[in-house]
């Protein structure tokens, strides 16, 4: 069992935050959880929330606003952290989109990144812990995330939907092979070798075929996002899905940036789909 760092009532339920020795990782790892009321004893549908740049297990549990909405549909929150913490890997803190708080939901085969930045099994870890520890049903698992998290969660979904139902994302990086963040993260973790990055871009996973969310995925973009212009590609991806025959819902919000004012206007509507594609 993880270790209890602290827990808060929350919309009749109670937000909590853990610990626990992560395998993938080598480390200690954080998370938090969003149990909705009446959780205990019940196989309850669950959805992960990725977050992005800089961001932590803590992020989203406070800015986002989705615990109530979560209390009144039934759903599980996991909210993993975004890298490795206490790795000490030379060069790690040097900038905020490479390294502590950026782990791009890759596992890493570059030294010396590849001993600890393992982030893509971390998921698939901590889906199975949560499945263990807290009585979800592994047959009604959601994933979403913003910016990078979108990136991962879009991937890890797209590569995995026999573990993964439902997929969303708010601005996600949707080409990172096409991007400065993406360019610098993959290169840095994964070598100069590009084939080895399709297996983490979104974009060339749904290029690939087949179709694996005939239900479709959601897409909030902010068109006030200052990174809108050089590091997201929406219209790319979406362009990849319709070739695919993906379906997709891509909705464009005037006036909107790249921020948790952004995510905590169209949270519901994240969480209300997802619950009505788990059932």
């Amino acid at each position: 069992m993880p270790t209890l760092l602290s827990e808060h009532a929350c919309f009749g339920g109670v937000q909590r935050f853990y610990q626990h020795d992560a395998q993938a990782i080598g480390l200690p790892m954080r998370f938090s959880v969003f149990l909705p009321p009446g959780a205990e004893g019940k196989r309850l549908p669950v959805l992960f929330y990725l977050a992005g740049l800089t961001c932590t297990e803590e992020t989203f549990a406070i800015k986002g606003g989705a615990q109530r909405v979560a209390a009144e549909e039934g759903l599980i929150l996991v909210l993993p952290d975004t890298s490795p913490r206490g790795a000490d890997v030379p060069g790690e803190t040097d900038s905020w989109d490479f390294g502590v708080g950026a782990g791009f939901y890759v596992d890493a085969t570059e030294e010396p990144w590849s001993r600890h930045y393992r982030m893509y099994s971390y998921i698939l870890e901590l889906r199975e812990l949560v499945l263990r520890e807290f009585g979800a049903d592994p047959a009604r698992c959601g994933i979403f995330g913003h910016s990078m998290g979108g990136h991962g969660a879009l991937v890890l979904a797209l590569r995995n939907p026999q573990l993964f139902r439902s997929v969303s994302a708010f601005a996600p990086i949707a080409a990172p092979s096409r991007c400065p963040w993406g360019e610098k993260a993959f290169g840095g973790y994964l070598g100069a070798d590009k084939a080895t990055w399709r297996n983490y871009d979104a974009t060339e996973l749904v290029a690939s075929g087949p179709v694996r969310f005939p239900q479709g995925i959601l897409i909030d973009q902010g068109l006030a996002d200052k990174f809108l212009p050089d590091q997201l590609n929406p219209d790319v991806f979406e362009a990849a899905c319709e070739a695919a025959g993906q379906p997709l819902n891509l909705r464009r919000h005037a006036g909107y940036d790249h921020g948790y004012y952004f995510i905590s206007s169209f949270v519901e509507d994240h969480l209300r789909l997802h619950r009505r594609q788990l059932g």
